[in-house]
């Protein structure tokens, strides 16, 4: 029996050595589009609106139509009855709710040199959230900022509903 066990354990191993090894070379494969980003770089991209949706960008407020480009310091925005759906370079997917306000404060994705952010700002609404590959490969560059706390990913997915301060 503990002769099984061990050679389990080595199968096991060799298995999750196969894995990341893939995994990695998966990741260097990946097209050029996938780079660092700055504010005015495109980031990710629009997949769903409905409702009340819109991007603003420094002074101007576009609609959040399907296919609209994201980039760095884009402010996300949902009215009492919009929703949003967005998808990111990594394959990261936002999902805002109605009555929302969140800001994509960074973004980089450079797996080549080992240099991964996302940090997001949500002031109001609803937010879920499930992680590309910059929360598989560095789930500690991952942060979601609300005006209580800050979260940090340390799984695939959450959500996050931030309300109005109490009067405590």
């Amino acid at each position: 029996m503990g002769k099984e066990t061990r050679e389990s354990g080595g199968e096991e191993n060799e298995m999750m050595k196969t894995v990341t090894t893939v995994l990695l070379l998966g990741v260097l494969c990946l097209p050029p589009v996938a780079g660092t980003a700055d504010a005015g770089e495109t980031i990710g991209v629009v997949r769903s609106a409905t409702g009340d949706a819109t991007v603003t960008r420094g002074e101007t407020s576009l609609p959040a139509d399907p296919g609209l480009k994201i980039m760095v310091g884009d402010t996300l925005v949902t009215g009492r009855v919009g929703s949003l759906g967005v998808i990111l370079h990594d394959d990261s997917t936002l999902s805002i709710g109605p009555g929302s306000r969140l800001v994509l404060r960074s973004f980089r994705f450079s797996p080549s040199e080992g240099k991964f952010a996302l940090v997001t700002q949500i002031s109001r609404g609803t937010m879920a959230y499930l992680s590309g590959l910059i929360g598989k490969l560095a789930p500690e560059a991952a942060r979601f900022e609300t005006p209580t706390a800050t979260i940090g990913i340390r799984g695939t997915r959450f959500a996050v509903k931030v309300g109005e301060p109490s009067s405590r």
